[in-house]
C-alpha cells in the first residue's frame, strides 16, 4: 500500500461517480458527495490512518442517532389522530373494508414500534417506503428537494461567515469605539428579528417598490429555455432573498462570538508579548491572535449548519423554496408517516455530517486536537 502514490486514485472519481449516477440511478448532486466522500475515505489510508480512525469512530456513533430520530419520529406521528388515509374516509366511493386493507398494505395497522422495524429492516435493503400523497418513492422525492435545501444552506452559511469574521475582528479591536458599538447594535437587530417576519419584510419592500428580485420559488416559468449562465443567474435572483433572510441571524450571532473570541485572545499574555517584540498590530491581530480566535468558531460550523436548515423550514413556505422544509409540512399536514421519516433521517445525515466535517476541519488547523 505504502508503494502506491495516493494521487492516483483522483482517476477513479469520475467512475465511482458515472457508476453511481447511470448504473445505480442515484443524482448528480448526491452521487458527487458520496463519490469524494468515498474516494476521500480511501485517500486517508496513506494519508492520515489516525483521522481515518477517527471519522470511522464517528460514522458509528451517527447510527444510534439515526435510529433515535426514525424511533421518535414513528412515536410522535402515531399521537396524531387519523392517518394518511382518514381524508379519504370522506369519500362515499371508498368502502371502509379497502381503507382497512390500505392500512394493512402500509403497515399502519400495527404498533408504532413494529413499524419502526420494519422500516428499519427495508431502509437497510434501499426501500425508505412510498409516498402515498405524492405517489412517489420517498427517497426520490427527499433527493430532489434536498438538494435545493443544502444549497441555499450553505450559500448562507458562506455569506454569514464571509461577513461575520472580518465584522467581528473590526469589532473586537475597536472595542467600546464607535465602531464596535454601531455593529453591535445591528447584530442585535439581526438576532431579535425571526427569519420568518423578515421573509415578510422583503417581500413587502420587493413587492411595493418594484425591486427587482423575485418573492417566491427557485427559477422562473421560462428557466427551461435559458442558457446554462442564464439559468445559473436566475437561480442566482431567485436565491437573493431567502439567502440575505436565512443569514442574518446567522451573521448577527457569529459575529457576536467573533467579537468574543478576539477579544478574549488579545488579552492573553502571548499577544501582549508579541507587541512587546515589536511587531506590527496588523500582524499581531491577524497572524496570532485571528488564528487561534477562529478555532471556537469552527467547533460550532455543525451546529450553525443545523440552525440554518431549521430557519429554512419557515423560510421555505414563506417564499415557496421547493426546499426539504415545504415537503416536511406537506408531509406533516398529510400525516403521511414515511415522507416524515425519511426527511428528518436526510436533515439528521446532513446535521451529524457538517458536525464531523468542523472536527475534521478543527483537527487539521489546531494542531492541539488529538485524533489518534
Amino acid at each position: 500500500m505504502s508503494r502506491i502514490n495516493w494521487k492516483v486514485t483522483f482517476a477513479v472519481d469520475v467512475g465511482v461517480f458515472a457508476a453511481l449516477t447511470f448504473l445505480v440511478g442515484i443524482g448528480w448532486f448526491l452521487s458527487l458527495l458520496l463519490t469524494e466522500a468515498v474516494m476521500w475515505m480511501v485517500r486517508l489510508v496513506w494519508i492520515s490512518p489516525a483521522m481515518l480512525r477517527f471519522i470511522l469512530r464517528r460514522l458509528v456513533h451517527m447510527i444510534p442517532i439515526l435510529l433515535s430520530v426514525v424511533a421518535i419520529g414513528f412515536f410522535l406521528i402515531q399521537l396524531a389522530p387519523g392517518d394518511i388515509f382518514s381524508q379519504m374516509a370522506m369519500d362515499p366511493n371508498i368502502r371502509p373494508a379497502d381503507l382497512e386493507q390500505f392500512r394493512r398494505d402500509f403497515g399502519l395497522d400495527q404498533a408504532w414500534y413494529v413499524q419502526f422495524f420494519r422500516y428499519i429492516w427495508n431502509a437497510v435493503r434501499g426501500d425508505f417506503g412510498f409516498s402515498q400523497t405524492m405517489k412517489a418513492p420517498v427517497f426520490v422525492l427527499v433527493q430532489q428537494r434536498a438538494a435545493a435545501t443544502v444549497l441555499l444552506s450553505l450559500t448562507a452559511l458562506v455569506l454569514a461567515w464571509g461577513f461575520s469574521i472580518p465584522v467581528g475582528v473590526i469589532a473586537a479591536t475597536n472595542q467600546y469605539k464607535f465602531s464596535d458599538q454601531f455593529l453591535s447594535f445591528l447584530a442585535f437587530i439581526g438576532l431579535a428579528i425571526p427569519n420568518f417576519f423578515l421573509a415578510f419584510l422583503f417581500l413587502y419592500v420587493v413587492s411595493t417598490y418594484r425591486l427587482p428580485f423575485p418573492i417566491g420559488g427557485m427559477t422562473s416559468t421560462d428557466h427551461g429555455l435559458m442558457s446554462f449562465g442564464g439559468r445559473i443567474f436566475d437561480i442566482a435572483r431567485h436565491m437573493f432573498i431567502p439567502v440575505i433572510v436565512l443569514g442574518t441571524s446567522a451573521m448577527a450571532s457569529l459575529t457576536r462570538i467573533m467579537r468574543a473570541n478576539m477579544i478574549d485572545i488579545l488579552n492573553q499574555q502571548y499577544i501582549v508579548t508579541a507587541r512587546a517584540k515589536g511587531q506590527t498590530e496588523n500582524k499581531v491581530v491577524y497572524r496570532h491572535a485571528l488564528r487561534n480566535a477562529i478555532n471556537p468558531m469552527i467547533t460550532i460550523l455543525g451546529f450553525q449548519l443545523g440552525f440554518v436548515m431549521s430557519g429554512s423550514a419557515l423560510v421555505e413556505n414563506v417564499l415557496a423554496w421547493p426546499g426539504l422544509g415545504r415537503l416536511i409540512l406537506q408531509a406533516l399536514l398529510t400525516q403521511d408517516v414515511y415522507l416524515v421519516v425519511g426527511s428528518l433521517v436526510y436533515g439528521v445525515v446532513l446535521l451529524v455530517i457538517g458536525n464531523l466535517i468542523a472536527d475534521i476541519l478543527l483537527a487539521i488547523v489546531d494542531p492541539r486536537v488529538r485524533v489518534g
